[in-house]
């Protein structure tokens, strides 16, 4: 670690600092024998290894569960607030208290890191490392889950094909079953994982008889697909084939829904993504263990790793850290009302990021834009505008702390901040019932987190009375208007004719009981207006719209316009990337 420890993130960017620490990672060998692992419980692929979920979960079935800890955030601006880099920082924080700590963090898409965003692997010394493996593809799951996604389409359109072409008789002998499908009601389009917004819309099946079932359709980005949402979900095996089984494709002409079961696809599907379900195994700069799986599109669907990581990581350490997407009225309210049920896990403590900048802006200050230097404010010391903009960090505190969950505040430090800066925030935060810690982990790693470790440690003494925010029996619309009120801090809700139409249907139907609400919302405002910061104040929120993901069983509340397919910008990182055809080594990606 001497090495790693010599490079100042002031002086040497993220990939230098990952190099160095890349040359002494473990190998998939040297982490079985470091975890404990049994020979067939890590299946090596390459630099990295998956591991055999079913095979350690059985074996280690009857050991305790380790303390169970969620990163969160303020509402943050276009720039993000730092989650993974305070996951990483904290789990090496814990790893230099000497404590037995690991974690699983969601998978980054394609698209972010070719577009704007580029990849999620932390930054300065708080790193996930392997990098470049990281941000291009991993071991295969994006991929199995497009092809997966993509062969339903495949199906779809080919039995549109085949009962246009071929009577009752003809479709008899080929063993097929007319479904009838309308072709003005189909549920699913394509998937990829880039940012292509010429995909959004498209019309296929030009050509002759032979050359498919002339329709519109779309493409969405891989990690908006309701199979990544699934993965996020599932408990095993069986729990993915069922779901997968009734994935909604289209509707026939009465209205009733194809499954990939009625196409007698959701098999092959299942195939493609049996692998899938083993997390990816990779390492902080300081080299603790980290899973990685699932990516979830955080809008619209969970927006967390997975729950067989976090089962793993919960039998496997002594602490386990996870993160969840956007801030904690997006992202911790899915973690407590869906992931924490669908699990039955229950947290010892969230840890609420924050950053001056971004309180700042909440305060009032300047828009800030991604690619463009920050304002003068966000630099110097501001108190007028930090004060007025802890507003925020105030409200996301009190949603944690309805969950029953003591949150710790980690105030993710700039050489920008003042002493009197910091010293307002941890004032406003000890004051609305957290613990707070300023963490220096960029610039340190695992000592610069030494605070904010043992803060969390004492956090999770702590007992917990975890209680859900609604019962699942409380029908949809109270659902919403009651996450509407005590989460975002709407007055109430509003629903247009269409989608209150929606939600009587569904409440209505027995079998949708049990679905999750999957509230889709902007992430840069607590309000539906990404351009409204701080708590807003005498707004009602309105939904315009409700999806419906029959597999992953969500019910997908729409407050304002959420496009499945990102698009990519006039500077995307791409043109940034190349190989160095001498050593074979990637560029240009961080």
């Amino acid at each position: 670690m001497a090495k790693v420890a010599g490079l100042d993130p002031r002086k040497y960017a993220d990939w230098q600092i990952a190099e160095e620490a890349e040359k002494k990672m473990p190998t998939p060998d040297e982490w079985r024998e470091k975890l404990g692992l049994k020979k067939d419980e890590m299946i090596p692929m390459g630099k990295l290894g998956k591991l055999d979920y079913m095979k350690i979960l059985d074996r280690l079935k009857n050991k305790k569960d380790g303390k169970y800890i969620e990163v969160t955030a303020i509402t943050p601006t276009p720039l993000g607030e730092g989650k993974t880099t305070t996951v990483m920082g904290l789990i090496e924080g814990l790893g230099k208290r000497k404590q037995n700590v690991g974690g699983c963090i969601r998978q980054p898409s394609g698209g972010p890191t070719m577009n704007i965003k580029g990849t999620a692997a932390g930054g300065g010394k708080s790193l996930l490392i392997p990098m470049t493996e990281f941000s291009l593809g991993l071991t295969g799951d994006i991929n199995d889950i497009t092809n997966a996604h993509n062969l339903a389409m495949v199906a779809l359109n080919a039995r549109m094909q085949h009962e246009r072409n071929y009577d009752d008789a003809e479709l008899a002998k080929r063993k097929l079953k007319r479904l009838d499908i309308d072709p003005t009601n189909i549920e699913m389009g394509w998937v990829m994982d880039f940012c292509a917004q010429g995909l959004r819309n498209i019309i296929m099946g030009i050509g002759g008889k032979m050359d498919g079932f002339l329709m519109q359709s779309k493409f969405g980005i891989t990690v908006s697909s309701e199979l990544m949402a699934i993965l996020a979900i599932v408990r095993d095996l069986k729990d993915l084939r069922e779901r997968i089984g009734k994935i909604v494709v289209a509707y026939d002409k009465k209205g009733k829904p194809v499954t990939t079961e009625d196409l007698e696809v959701a098999g092959a599907m299942t195939a493609w993504m049996r692998n899938t379900l083993n997390p990816t195994l990779m390492s902080t700069v300081e080299y603790q263990p980290c899973m990685v799986h699932a990516g979830p599109f955080a809008n619209i669907a969970v927006g967390q790793s997975s729950v067989i990581g976090d089962r793993i990581g919960l039998k496997m350490f002594d602490y386990h850290v996870t993160e969840s997407g956007f801030a904690a009225d997006i992202g911790f309210e899915k973690f407590w009302n869906v992931k924490c049920r669908a699990s039955g896990l229950t947290p010892n403590v969230s840890v609420l990021t924050a950053t001056i900048r971004a309180l700042k802006m909440h305060g009032g200050g300047p828009t800030v834009v991604a690619g463009r230097p920050l304002p003068a404010e966000y630099t110097k010391e501001n108190l007028k505008l930090l004060e007025k903009g802890v507003e925020n960090m105030i409200h996301m505190i009190g949603v944690i702390k309805k969950s029953g969950i003591n949150p710790v505040v980690c105030i993710n430090s700039f050489h920008t901040d003042t002493k009197a800066e910091i010293a307002m925030v941890r004032k406003y935060a000890e004051q609305a019932g957290a613990r707070c810690a300023v963490s220096e982990h960029w610039l340190k790693g695992g000592d610069g987190a030494l605070e904010l470790a043992d803060a969390v440690m004492d956090a999770c003494k702590d007992k917990v009375k975890f209680e859900y925010l609604y019962p699942l029996e409380m029908p949809l619309r109270q659902r919403v208007d009651k996450i509407a009120k005590e989460v975002y801090g709407a007055d109430g809700v509003s629903w247009a004719p269409e989608a209150e139409a929606k939600a009587k249907k569904f409440e209505a139907d027995p079998s949708l009981k049990d679905f999750s609400t999957m509230m889709v919302k902007t992430h840069l405002s607590l309000s539906h207006d990404p351009k409204i910061k701080g708590v807003p104040k005498g707004w009602t929120l309105p939904i315009r719209d409700v999806l419906i993901f029959a597999g992953a069983k969500f019910l997908c509340p729409m407050a304002g316009t959420i496009s499945l397919m990102p698009g990519t910008s006039s500077d995307p990182a791409y043109r940034r990337v190349d190989v160095d055809v001498k050593t074979g080594k990637v560029k240009g990606l961080f």
